[in-house]
Protein backbone atom coordinates (compact mmCIF):
# COMPACT_ATOMS: atom_id res chain seq x y z
CA UNK A 1 0.00 0.00 0.00
CA UNK A 2 2.95 2.48 0.88
CA UNK A 3 4.53 1.66 -2.51
CA UNK A 4 0.96 2.43 -3.92
CA UNK A 5 0.87 5.63 -2.22
CA UNK A 6 4.18 6.47 -3.71
CA UNK A 7 3.43 5.80 -6.97
CA UNK A 8 0.37 7.79 -6.78
CA UNK A 9 1.55 10.79 -5.83
CA UNK A 10 4.60 10.77 -8.17
CA UNK A 11 1.80 10.26 -11.05
CA UNK A 12 -0.46 13.24 -9.26
CA UNK A 13 2.96 15.46 -9.49
CA UNK A 14 3.50 14.48 -13.00
CA UNK A 15 -0.02 15.16 -14.33
CA UNK A 16 -0.06 18.57 -12.59
CA UNK A 17 3.11 19.65 -13.98
CA UNK A 18 2.21 18.61 -17.92
CA UNK A 19 -1.67 20.14 -17.37
CA UNK A 20 -0.20 23.19 -15.58
CA UNK A 21 2.40 24.04 -17.72
CA UNK A 22 0.77 25.11 -21.03
CA UNK A 23 -1.03 27.72 -18.58
CA UNK A 24 1.95 29.50 -17.00
CA UNK A 25 4.13 29.13 -19.90
CA UNK A 26 1.43 31.11 -22.09
CA UNK A 27 0.90 33.58 -18.89
CA UNK A 28 4.75 33.98 -18.86
CA UNK A 29 4.83 34.65 -22.69
CA UNK A 30 2.32 37.06 -22.29
CA UNK A 31 4.34 39.19 -19.38
CA UNK A 32 7.68 39.01 -20.36
CA UNK A 33 7.69 37.14 -23.92
CA UNK A 34 9.58 38.95 -27.05
CA UNK A 35 10.51 38.54 -30.91
CA UNK A 36 14.36 38.01 -31.76
CA UNK A 37 15.47 39.80 -34.53
CA UNK A 38 18.20 41.98 -35.30
CA UNK A 39 16.75 45.75 -35.57
CA UNK A 40 18.00 46.29 -39.15
CA UNK A 41 17.25 42.39 -40.47
CA UNK A 42 14.66 43.53 -42.53
CA UNK A 43 16.92 45.73 -44.91
CA UNK A 44 19.99 42.81 -44.57
CA UNK A 45 20.55 40.05 -47.32
CA UNK A 46 18.21 38.94 -49.37
CA UNK A 47 18.86 35.21 -48.86
CA UNK A 48 18.17 32.54 -51.68
CA UNK A 49 15.87 29.71 -51.42
CA UNK A 50 15.16 26.56 -52.52
CA UNK A 51 11.71 25.47 -52.56
CA UNK A 52 11.50 21.56 -52.26
CA UNK A 53 7.48 20.18 -52.99
CA UNK A 54 7.38 16.20 -52.38
CA UNK A 55 4.44 14.66 -54.30
CA UNK A 56 3.26 11.10 -53.90
CA UNK A 57 1.12 9.44 -56.40
CA UNK A 58 -0.66 12.81 -57.00
CA UNK A 59 1.03 15.74 -58.27
CA UNK A 60 -2.02 17.83 -59.90
CA UNK A 61 -3.05 18.71 -56.15
CA UNK A 62 0.41 20.69 -55.43
CA UNK A 63 -0.43 23.35 -59.07
CA UNK A 64 -1.97 25.93 -56.37
CA UNK A 65 1.13 25.13 -54.33
CA UNK A 66 3.15 26.06 -57.33
CA UNK A 67 1.20 28.82 -58.43
CA UNK A 68 1.27 30.63 -54.85
CA UNK A 69 5.00 30.32 -54.98
CA UNK A 70 5.49 31.79 -58.51
CA UNK A 71 3.73 34.75 -56.75
CA UNK A 72 5.97 35.05 -53.82
CA UNK A 73 6.54 39.03 -53.16
CA UNK A 74 10.34 38.13 -52.53
CA UNK A 75 11.90 37.23 -55.69
CA UNK A 76 14.96 34.78 -54.90
CA UNK A 77 13.33 31.71 -55.19
CA UNK A 78 13.52 28.01 -57.31
CA UNK A 79 11.11 25.87 -57.02
CA UNK A 80 11.55 21.82 -56.97
CA UNK A 81 8.31 19.48 -57.62
CA UNK A 82 9.79 15.61 -57.09
CA UNK A 83 6.42 13.71 -58.86
CA UNK A 84 6.76 10.60 -57.04
CA UNK A 85 5.09 7.97 -58.62
CA UNK A 86 2.84 10.04 -59.98
CA UNK A 87 0.66 10.25 -63.19
CA UNK A 88 1.38 12.35 -65.90
CA UNK A 89 -0.15 15.72 -64.84
CA UNK A 90 -0.27 18.73 -67.48
CA UNK A 91 1.09 21.63 -65.22
CA UNK A 92 1.15 24.38 -68.00
CA UNK A 93 3.68 26.34 -66.43
CA UNK A 94 6.43 27.17 -68.48
CA UNK A 95 7.92 29.93 -65.91
CA UNK A 96 11.47 29.20 -65.76
CA UNK A 97 11.55 29.24 -61.77
CA UNK A 98 10.02 25.86 -61.69
CA UNK A 99 11.90 22.68 -62.04
CA UNK A 100 9.79 19.49 -62.40
CA UNK A 101 11.27 16.05 -61.45
CA UNK A 102 10.36 13.28 -62.21
CA UNK A 103 12.40 10.31 -60.23
CA UNK A 104 13.09 6.53 -61.88
CA UNK A 105 13.04 4.50 -60.05
CA UNK A 106 10.28 5.74 -57.97
CA UNK A 107 11.28 6.63 -54.44
CA UNK A 108 8.23 6.17 -52.26
CA UNK A 109 10.07 8.06 -49.22
CA UNK A 110 10.11 12.00 -48.61
CA UNK A 111 13.52 11.67 -47.61
CA UNK A 112 14.35 10.45 -51.10
CA UNK A 113 12.55 13.03 -52.71
CA UNK A 114 14.34 15.79 -50.53
CA UNK A 115 17.33 14.21 -51.32
CA UNK A 116 16.58 13.89 -55.24
CA UNK A 117 15.84 17.47 -55.32
CA UNK A 118 19.03 18.73 -53.59
CA UNK A 119 20.64 16.55 -56.20
CA UNK A 120 19.43 18.19 -58.97
CA UNK A 121 19.43 21.84 -57.91
CA UNK A 122 19.93 24.71 -60.54
CA UNK A 123 22.12 26.62 -58.45
CA UNK A 124 23.00 26.22 -54.36
CA UNK A 125 20.61 28.30 -52.35
CA UNK A 126 21.35 29.92 -48.79
CA UNK A 127 17.99 28.41 -47.67
CA UNK A 128 15.87 25.03 -48.33
CA UNK A 129 12.52 25.30 -47.96
CA UNK A 130 9.82 21.72 -47.36
CA UNK A 131 6.16 21.96 -48.82
CA UNK A 132 4.01 19.27 -48.91
CA UNK A 133 1.82 19.04 -52.14
CA UNK A 134 -1.35 19.86 -50.37
CA UNK A 135 0.20 23.16 -48.73
CA UNK A 136 -0.24 26.71 -50.08
CA UNK A 137 1.90 29.42 -49.38
CA UNK A 138 0.73 32.99 -48.85
CA UNK A 139 1.73 35.58 -51.25
CA UNK A 140 4.42 36.69 -48.53
CA UNK A 141 5.94 33.98 -46.86
CA UNK A 142 9.52 33.80 -48.01
CA UNK A 143 9.19 37.82 -47.48
CA UNK A 144 8.60 36.56 -43.58
CA UNK A 145 10.91 34.23 -43.17
CA UNK A 146 13.81 36.39 -45.01
CA UNK A 147 14.44 38.44 -41.64
CA UNK A 148 14.63 35.64 -39.45
CA UNK A 149 17.62 34.24 -41.73
CA UNK A 150 18.99 37.59 -41.83
CA UNK A 151 19.47 37.26 -37.74
CA UNK A 152 21.44 34.49 -37.99
CA UNK A 153 18.63 31.36 -37.41
CA UNK A 154 19.37 27.94 -39.07
CA UNK A 155 15.99 26.74 -38.91
CA UNK A 156 12.55 28.85 -39.20
CA UNK A 157 9.85 27.43 -38.87
CA UNK A 158 6.35 29.24 -40.73
CA UNK A 159 3.04 28.85 -39.56
CA UNK A 160 0.89 26.08 -40.89
CA UNK A 161 -2.77 27.02 -40.70
CA UNK A 162 -5.80 25.34 -42.15
CA UNK A 163 -6.75 25.52 -46.22
CA UNK A 164 -10.31 23.96 -45.20
CA UNK A 165 -12.85 24.27 -42.58
CA UNK A 166 -15.16 23.23 -44.41
CA UNK A 167 -16.22 20.42 -42.02
CA UNK A 168 -16.68 19.58 -38.20
CA UNK A 169 -13.52 17.24 -38.29
CA UNK A 170 -11.25 19.98 -40.57
CA UNK A 171 -11.97 22.87 -37.79
CA UNK A 172 -11.36 20.18 -34.82
CA UNK A 173 -8.17 19.17 -36.96
CA UNK A 174 -7.68 23.20 -37.33
CA UNK A 175 -8.31 23.91 -33.69
CA UNK A 176 -5.20 21.50 -32.31
CA UNK A 177 -3.04 23.23 -35.10
CA UNK A 178 -3.69 26.41 -33.38
CA UNK A 179 -3.04 25.17 -30.12
CA UNK A 180 -0.11 23.60 -31.03
CA UNK A 181 1.34 26.48 -32.81
CA UNK A 182 0.67 28.71 -30.17
CA UNK A 183 1.98 26.32 -27.00
CA UNK A 184 4.75 24.51 -29.00
CA UNK A 185 5.84 27.01 -31.05
CA UNK A 186 4.98 30.32 -30.56
CA UNK A 187 5.53 30.63 -26.69
CA UNK A 188 8.44 28.97 -26.61
CA UNK A 189 9.89 31.40 -29.08
CA UNK A 190 8.77 34.10 -27.19
CA UNK A 191 10.47 32.43 -23.64
CA UNK A 192 13.59 32.07 -25.54
CA UNK A 193 13.43 28.25 -26.34
CA UNK A 194 12.95 26.67 -29.81
CA UNK A 195 9.63 26.08 -31.87
CA UNK A 196 8.59 22.44 -32.49
CA UNK A 197 8.59 21.57 -36.13
CA UNK A 198 5.73 21.34 -38.20
CA UNK A 199 6.57 19.13 -40.69
CA UNK A 200 6.59 21.59 -43.49
CA UNK A 201 6.60 25.49 -44.03
CA UNK A 202 10.05 25.07 -42.18
CA UNK A 203 13.39 27.05 -44.07
CA UNK A 204 16.76 25.13 -43.57
CA UNK A 205 20.32 26.52 -44.55
CA UNK A 206 21.29 24.43 -46.54
CA UNK A 207 24.94 22.87 -45.41
CA UNK A 208 22.87 22.14 -42.03
CA UNK A 209 20.47 20.41 -43.99
CA UNK A 210 22.57 18.29 -46.28
CA UNK A 211 24.44 17.60 -42.71
CA UNK A 212 20.95 16.44 -41.07
CA UNK A 213 20.31 13.98 -44.06
CA UNK A 214 23.35 12.63 -44.09
CA UNK A 215 23.33 11.99 -40.34
CA UNK A 216 23.02 8.56 -39.27
CA UNK A 217 19.44 8.79 -38.17
CA UNK A 218 17.98 9.26 -41.89
CA UNK A 219 20.83 6.93 -43.35
CA UNK A 220 19.79 3.89 -41.17
CA UNK A 221 15.92 4.90 -41.09
CA UNK A 222 15.46 5.09 -44.78
CA UNK A 223 16.01 1.57 -45.48
CA UNK A 224 14.64 0.46 -41.58
CA UNK A 225 11.44 2.70 -41.71
CA UNK A 226 10.54 2.23 -45.66
CA UNK A 227 7.20 3.77 -45.73
CA UNK A 228 7.28 6.43 -43.12
CA UNK A 229 9.80 7.96 -41.76
CA UNK A 230 9.94 11.03 -39.05
CA UNK A 231 11.98 13.55 -41.22
CA UNK A 232 10.72 16.42 -39.14
CA UNK A 233 11.46 15.25 -35.72
CA UNK A 234 14.69 13.90 -36.48
CA UNK A 235 15.65 17.52 -37.88
CA UNK A 236 14.54 19.22 -34.77
CA UNK A 237 16.08 16.64 -32.60
CA UNK A 238 19.43 16.87 -34.88
CA UNK A 239 19.34 20.95 -34.75
CA UNK A 240 18.53 20.74 -30.89
CA UNK A 241 21.53 18.15 -29.71
CA UNK A 242 24.02 20.66 -31.56
CA UNK A 243 22.86 23.72 -29.73
CA UNK A 244 21.07 25.38 -32.22
CA UNK A 245 17.68 27.08 -32.06
CA UNK A 246 14.30 26.70 -34.34
CA UNK A 247 12.86 30.07 -34.82
CA UNK A 248 9.05 30.79 -35.31
CA UNK A 249 8.37 32.72 -37.81
CA UNK A 250 4.69 33.74 -36.93
CA UNK A 251 3.44 35.85 -40.04
CA UNK A 252 5.03 33.16 -42.56
CA UNK A 253 1.59 31.33 -43.64
CA UNK A 254 1.62 28.00 -44.94
CA UNK A 255 -1.98 26.82 -45.48
CA UNK A 256 -2.21 23.04 -44.84
CA UNK A 257 -5.16 20.15 -45.92
CA UNK A 258 -6.66 18.97 -42.77
CA UNK A 259 -8.39 15.71 -42.47
CA UNK A 260 -12.37 16.21 -43.10
CA UNK A 261 -14.10 12.63 -42.23
CA UNK A 262 -13.40 10.62 -39.43
CA UNK A 263 -11.51 7.71 -40.77
CA UNK A 264 -9.33 10.36 -41.75
CA UNK A 265 -8.89 11.08 -38.15
CA UNK A 266 -8.00 7.86 -37.45
CA UNK A 267 -5.47 6.96 -40.13
CA UNK A 268 -3.43 10.09 -39.26
CA UNK A 269 -3.47 9.81 -35.67
CA UNK A 270 -2.25 6.14 -35.73
CA UNK A 271 0.63 7.31 -37.70
CA UNK A 272 1.60 10.28 -35.82
CA UNK A 273 0.67 8.40 -32.26
CA UNK A 274 3.31 5.79 -33.81
CA UNK A 275 5.72 8.71 -34.04
CA UNK A 276 5.08 10.25 -30.95
CA UNK A 277 6.36 6.75 -29.07
CA UNK A 278 8.75 6.00 -31.47
CA UNK A 279 10.35 10.21 -30.56
CA UNK A 280 10.30 9.77 -27.10
CA UNK A 281 13.68 8.06 -26.62
CA UNK A 282 14.82 11.43 -28.14
CA UNK A 283 12.80 13.76 -26.47
CA UNK A 284 13.71 12.22 -23.09
CA UNK A 285 17.11 12.17 -24.09
CA UNK A 286 16.99 16.05 -24.86
CA UNK A 287 15.70 16.75 -21.65
CA UNK A 288 18.50 15.23 -19.74
CA UNK A 289 21.00 16.38 -21.77
CA UNK A 290 19.28 20.23 -21.25
CA UNK A 291 18.91 19.77 -17.31
CA UNK A 292 22.04 18.26 -16.95
CA UNK A 293 23.80 20.43 -18.74
CA UNK A 294 21.77 23.42 -17.75
CA UNK A 295 20.92 24.49 -21.12
CA UNK A 296 17.39 26.29 -21.09
CA UNK A 297 16.73 25.42 -24.87
CA UNK A 298 17.38 21.91 -24.73
CA UNK A 299 15.39 21.47 -21.06
CA UNK A 300 12.05 23.43 -22.50
CA UNK A 301 12.35 21.25 -26.02
CA UNK A 302 12.37 18.26 -24.10
CA UNK A 303 9.57 18.62 -21.64
CA UNK A 304 7.19 20.09 -24.83
CA UNK A 305 7.80 17.08 -27.01
CA UNK A 306 7.67 14.61 -24.39
CA UNK A 307 4.28 15.63 -22.87
CA UNK A 308 1.57 12.91 -23.71
CA UNK A 309 -0.67 13.75 -26.45
CA UNK A 310 -3.36 15.98 -25.05
CA UNK A 311 -6.29 13.55 -25.31
CA UNK A 312 -4.36 10.65 -23.56
CA UNK A 313 -2.97 13.42 -20.98
CA UNK A 314 -6.55 14.40 -20.24
CA UNK A 315 -8.08 10.53 -20.13
CA UNK A 316 -5.16 9.34 -17.92
CA UNK A 317 -5.50 12.29 -15.67
CA UNK A 318 -9.43 11.79 -15.25
CA UNK A 319 -9.13 8.65 -14.51
CA UNK A 320 -6.31 9.38 -11.88
CA UNK A 321 -8.28 11.68 -10.36
CA UNK A 322 -11.35 9.26 -10.26
CA UNK A 323 -8.81 6.83 -8.28
CA UNK A 324 -7.29 9.51 -6.00
CA UNK A 325 -10.52 10.25 -4.10
CA UNK A 326 -9.94 6.60 -2.30
CA UNK A 327 -6.46 7.65 -1.74
CA UNK A 328 -6.10 11.21 -1.57
CA UNK A 329 -8.89 13.29 -2.24
CA UNK A 330 -7.15 16.49 -1.75
CA UNK A 331 -4.96 15.24 -4.32
CA UNK A 332 -8.05 14.38 -6.66
CA UNK A 333 -8.94 17.97 -5.97
CA UNK A 334 -6.09 19.44 -7.38
CA UNK A 335 -6.16 17.44 -10.00
CA UNK A 336 -9.91 18.21 -10.96
CA UNK A 337 -8.52 21.67 -10.92
CA UNK A 338 -5.76 21.26 -12.90
CA UNK A 339 -8.11 19.76 -15.76
CA UNK A 340 -10.31 22.59 -15.72
CA UNK A 341 -7.80 25.53 -15.96
CA UNK A 342 -6.03 23.23 -19.01
CA UNK A 343 -9.39 23.10 -20.73
CA UNK A 344 -9.72 26.77 -20.17
CA UNK A 345 -6.40 27.40 -21.42
CA UNK A 346 -6.96 26.11 -24.83
CA UNK A 347 -9.93 27.96 -24.93
CA UNK A 348 -8.13 31.05 -24.14
CA UNK A 349 -5.04 30.36 -26.68
CA UNK A 350 -7.98 30.03 -29.44
CA UNK A 351 -8.66 33.50 -28.67
CA UNK A 352 -5.02 34.58 -28.50
CA UNK A 353 -4.41 32.63 -32.12
CA UNK A 354 -7.43 34.43 -33.65
CA UNK A 355 -9.05 31.06 -34.33
CA UNK A 356 -11.70 31.63 -37.15
CA UNK A 357 -15.54 31.22 -36.43
CA UNK A 358 -15.50 27.59 -37.99
CA UNK A 359 -13.49 26.56 -35.37
CA UNK A 360 -15.56 28.12 -32.03
CA UNK A 361 -18.35 26.64 -33.83
CA UNK A 362 -17.24 23.14 -33.87
CA UNK A 363 -15.69 23.19 -30.11
CA UNK A 364 -18.39 21.32 -28.55
CA UNK A 365 -18.15 18.55 -30.79
CA UNK A 366 -14.66 17.95 -29.75
CA UNK A 367 -15.19 15.03 -27.85
CA UNK A 368 -16.27 13.41 -31.17
CA UNK A 369 -12.91 13.88 -32.51
CA UNK A 370 -11.59 12.49 -28.98
CA UNK A 371 -13.19 9.45 -29.73
CA UNK A 372 -11.36 9.02 -32.84
CA UNK A 373 -8.21 10.06 -31.65
CA UNK A 374 -8.63 7.04 -28.96
CA UNK A 375 -9.63 4.78 -31.92
CA UNK A 376 -6.59 5.39 -34.03
CA UNK A 377 -4.47 4.54 -30.57
CA UNK A 378 -5.89 1.02 -31.28
CA UNK A 379 -4.81 0.43 -34.70
CA UNK A 380 -1.57 2.26 -33.91
CA UNK A 381 0.49 -0.73 -35.66
CA UNK A 382 4.19 -0.76 -37.91
CA UNK A 383 3.80 1.88 -40.45
CA UNK A 384 6.12 -0.27 -42.72
CA UNK A 385 3.63 -2.98 -42.71
CA UNK A 386 0.17 -1.15 -42.32
CA UNK A 387 1.28 2.05 -43.86
CA UNK A 388 -1.95 4.02 -45.39
CA UNK A 389 -1.23 7.38 -46.96
CA UNK A 390 -3.48 10.59 -46.43
CA UNK A 391 -5.59 11.15 -49.51
CA UNK A 392 -5.25 15.02 -50.43
CA UNK A 393 -8.32 16.53 -52.23
CA UNK A 394 -8.71 20.10 -51.52
CA UNK A 395 -8.16 21.59 -54.65
CA UNK A 396 -8.16 25.48 -54.28
CA UNK A 397 -6.10 28.69 -54.59
CA UNK A 398 -4.15 30.74 -52.03
CA UNK A 399 -6.08 33.53 -53.58
CA UNK A 400 -9.42 31.56 -52.62
CA UNK A 401 -8.26 30.97 -49.07
CA UNK A 402 -6.70 33.78 -48.05
CA UNK A 403 -10.24 35.77 -49.35
CA UNK A 404 -12.91 33.18 -47.78
CA UNK A 405 -15.81 34.53 -45.76
CA UNK A 406 -15.94 31.40 -43.15
CA UNK A 407 -19.04 29.18 -43.29
CA UNK A 408 -19.94 27.02 -40.25
CA UNK A 409 -18.89 23.39 -40.89
CA UNK A 410 -20.84 20.63 -42.21
CA UNK A 411 -21.12 17.40 -40.38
Amino acid sequence: MAFLYCLFIVLTCLFLAQLLYPFVTVLLAQLFGKERLNDNSSTEKTFDYACIITAYRNAAIAKPLVESLLRQTHDRHLIYLVADECPEFDFDISDERFVLLRPEPPLRLKAKSIRYAIEHFRRNPDYIVVFDADNLAHPQFLEYINPYAASGYKCIQGQRCAKNLDTTYAALDSMGEHYKNYVERYVPWLLGGSSVISGSGMATETNLYKAYLASPEIEQGQHQWKKMLQEDKILQNFILRQGGTIAYARKALVYDEKVDTGAAVETQRSRWLFSYFQNLPNSSGLLWRGLTRLNFNQLYFGWVTIALPMFIQVGLAGLLALAGLFISPYLSVALALALVIFVLNILCVLLLDEAPQPVWDAVWQAPKFVWRQFAGLFKMRDPNKNFQHTEHKKYVSVDEVVNRKEQPPTQ
